[in-house]
C-alpha cells in the first residue's frame, strides 16, 4: 500500500513566523548576507547541521532557499514519520497537516517548497516521494506562485558568489516535474520558460551528479505531457550539437545503480516521448535469445516503464503502478529473484489473476486477499491490505537480490534477502491454493530488474529442489516485443473489435450483467476486479451471467 493518502484539509491555529518570500537578485543576496551567519535566529540550518542535509555535496558555503526554522522542522518531521503510514485510511500526521496549512496561503506555498528543497537529503529513500506526496496531495498553487517560485528558481542559478548544492538541484528537479504534471496545459507551459529548459538540459551531462541528472531527465519527461512542451524540448534537443540522451542511453545496463537509472530513462524517453529519425527502437535491438517469460505488457497498470527485455520495470508516475508476469504456476516450487535498483517502497512476491490493480487508490500486490509481498524498504509483508513488521535484517539497499520462494506442496511463500530468509508466510493460501504469478508494485521513481531463471541465480534455495519459469514457459515472437506506448496504442485503434467484446479490455466476450443496476458489457475476469458499476457507480450486489439470470456469480 502507498504512502499516498486523501488528506482533508485541516485548517489550524498556526503561527506564521519570519515569514519571507524573496522576489529579486538583490533580495536574495541580502538574505543571505544575513541567514548565512551562525549567529542568525532565522538560519535555515545551522552550518553544522548542513553537512547532514547536503550529504555528498562538494559546494560549499551553499546558497539556502528562504524559509524559517519552524518549516524546515515539520518538513524533516514528516519524513521522519512518512515510512510508518501503511494504511491509506490512516490519519495524516500532524506535522503533514500544519504543512498544507501553512501551504494554503500563497506565502507560505513558497515558503513549504523551499524548506523541501533545503533539508529533504540527497539519499533518504522517500525523500522525492515525501516532496511529491506533499505538493500533490497539498493544495493547488496559482499560476502566479508557480511563476514566482520559477523566477526564484532562475535567481538561484545566477546567484554566483554561493553555489546551490547537488541535493537542492535534485530537489529542484523533483518540484518542477511535480508541478509540471500537477499543471499540465497552459500553466506548465508557462513554467517551462527558456532559463528552466536550457538549467534542465544543461544538466543532462555525464560530468553531473547523476541524481541531478536523473531527476532533471524526469522533469522534462512530465513537462512533455503537455503536447507544446514536448514539441518545444525536442527541437531543443535536436539543436544541441549531439543530443545528450544518446549518450545516457548507454547507462542503462550500468552497474552504478543511480546512472541505471538515468540510462533506463534516457532510453525510455528516446522511445517513447522525444523520437529521433533514423534511431531504431530499443525493441528492434535488444537480444531476446534465451527469454521465455518477461514482465506482461498486456497485464499491466497504466503508468509502468517496462524495459525492452521485458525484465526491467520502473515507475515514475506519482500512483501505485503493478504489473504480472506471463508465466502462471498451479503446483511445485518455484523461485525468482529481483535485483534492487532504488532503496524505496516496493511491494514484491506473488499474486493471481484474481488481484486487482487499483494505482490511483494506492492498492497492489499484497493488498488483497489474493497476493502476498514484501516490502524491504519498510520491512513489512503485506497481505489483504494488512502489513506484518519484521526486524531481524536492514532495509533494502541497491544491489541487494530480493528471493521469493512460493512452495506449494507445503502452501508457504518466503522471501529472502541476499540469502538470508524471512520467516515463512502462509496466509494467501487460505483464499487461493494455485494460479500465482510472480507481481509486483511500484512507488514514485522505484526501479527493479527480475530473473525468473534465464540467468543463474545469485541465492537460490539450498534446502529443496524447486524449478524456475524460464525453464518451462515459452513465448511466441510477437509475445516478446515490449512495443512503444504511442506504437502500442495506435495498434490498439486499428484493431476491430467484436461486437460482443467486453467493453473493459476488448478481449474476452462480455457476459456479465451487475445487479442491481443491469448494466452488461462485461467478461468474467474484469467483472472480479470491479468494486463498482463502472457506467453509473452504483455498488454492485451481485453478478449475474447475461444469458442465465438464475446462475449467480459469487464475488
Amino acid at each position: 500500500m502507498t504512502l499516498s493518502i486523501n488528506i482533508l484539509l485541516l485548517y489550524m491555529d498556526i503561527e506564521y513566523k519570519n515569514i519571507h518570500v524573496i522576489y529579486s537578485l538583490e533580495d536574495l543576496e541580502i538574505y543571505n548576507e544575513h541567514h548565512n551567519h551562525p549567529e542568525s535566529e532565522n538560519t535555515i540550518l545551522s552550518q553544522a547541521n548542513v553537512s547532514t542535509v547536503v550529504s555528498g555535496d562538494t559546494a560549499s558555503p551553499t546558497f539556502k532557499f528562504p524559509t524559517s526554522t519552524a518549516i524546515d522542522m515539520l518538513v524533516l518531521e514528516t519524513l521522519g514519520v512518512i515510512g510508518s503510514l501503511v494504511d491509506n485510511e490512516q490519519e495524516p500526521p500532524p506535522a503533514m497537516l500544519k504543512l498544507h496549512a501553512i501551504a494554503d496561503k500563497e506565502d507560505g506555498w513558497i515558503q513549504v517548497v523551499s524548506s523541501m528543497i533545503n533539508v529533504i537529503p540527497m539519499h533518504n529513500p522517500l525523500g522525492p516521494s515525501v516532496i511529491t506526496l506533499l505538493l500533490d496531495d497539498g493544495p493547488l498553487p496559482s499560476k502566479d506562485s508557480v511563476l514566482r517560485l520559477s523566477h526564484m528558481f532562475q535567481l538561484s542559478q545566477r546567484f554566483g558568489k554561493i553555489q546551490t548544492s547537488a541535493t537542492q538541484q535534485r530537489n529542484i528537479c523533483v518540484v518542477l516535474g511535480c508541478i509540471a504534471e500537477k499543471l499540465a496545459g497552459p500553466s506548465s507551459i508557462a513554467i517551462l520558460s527558456d532559463a528552466t529548459l536550457d538549467y534542465l538540459i544543461s544538466n543532462l551531462r555525464d560530468d553531473i551528479e547523476p541524481y541531478v541528472v536523473l531527476y532533471s531527465l524526469i522533469a522534462l519527461e512530465k513537462f512533455a505531457q503537455t503536447s507544446e512542451n514536448k514539441i518545444t524540448i525536442k527541437k531543443r534537443l535536436i539543436a544541441e550539437k549531439q543530443n545528450p540522451l544518446l549518450e545516457l542511453e548507454k547507462w542503462a545496463t550500468e552497474f552504478h545503480y543511480v546512472k541505471r537509472q538515468v540510462g533506463f530513462c534516457a532510453q525510455w524517453c528516446l522511445d517513447n516521448l522525444f523520437l529521433m529519425e533514423g534511431r531504431n527502437y530499443s525493441h528492434d535491438a535488444v537480444d531476446m535469445t534465451g527469454i521465455n517469460v518477461m514482465l506482461n505488457t498486456k497485464d499491466v497498470s497504466e503508468y509502468l516503464k517496462i524495459s525492452p527485455n521485458g525484465l526491467e520495470a520502473r515507475c515514475d508516475a506519482y500512483s501505485f503502478e503493478s504489473v504480472r508476469c506471463t508465466f502462471q504456476v498451479d503446483s511445485g516450487i518455484w523461485y525468482y529473484e529481483t535485483l534492487i535498483i532504488t532503496t524505496g517502497v516496493m511491494q514484491i512476491g506473488w499474486a493471481t489473476k484474481d488481484s486487482t490493480f487499483l494505482n490511483h487508490e494506492g492498492y497492489g500486490i499484497g493488498d488483497d486477499e489474493f497476493s502476498l509481498a514484501c516490502d524491504g524498504c519498510r520491512r513489512l509483508i503485506w497481505y489483504n491490505a494488512r502489513s506484518e513488521k519484521y526486524y531481524d535484517r536492514p532495509c533494502w539497499k541497491a544491489g541487494d537480490i530480493l528471493g521469493c520462494l512460493l512452495d506449494l506442496n507445503k502452501q508457504e511463500i518466503i522471501f529472502s534477502i541476499n540469502g538470508v530468509p524471512l520467516k515463512p508466510c502462509t496466509q494467501v493460501f487460505k483464499t487461493v491454493k494455485s494460479g500465482f504469478f510472480a507481481a509486483a508494485s511500484f512507488m514514485s521513481f522505484q526501479q527493479c530488474v527480475f530473473n525468473f531463471g534465464n540467468v543463474s541465480f545469485q541465492y537460490p534455495p539450498t534446502d529443496r529442489e524447486y524449478q524456475t519459469f524460464n525453464d518451462h514457459a515459452s513465448l511466441n515472437p510477437e509475445d516478446k516485443v515490449v512495443l512503444p506506448r504511442h506504437i502500442y496504442v495506435d495498434r490498439l485503434r486499428r484493431l476491430s473489435v467484436r461486437e460482443d467484446s467486453c467493453t473493459l479490455c476488448f478481449d474476452q466476450k462480455a457476459s456479465i450483467r451487475l445487479l442491481p443496476c443491469n448494466h452488461r458489457g462485461f467478461c468474467q475476469t474484469c467483472s472480479k476486479q470491479l468494486v463498482e458499476c463502472p457506467m453509473c457507480r452504483a455498488t454492485i450486489d451481485e453478478m449475474v451471467l447475461d444469458d442465465d439470470i438464475g446462475r449467480y456469480l459469487r464475488r
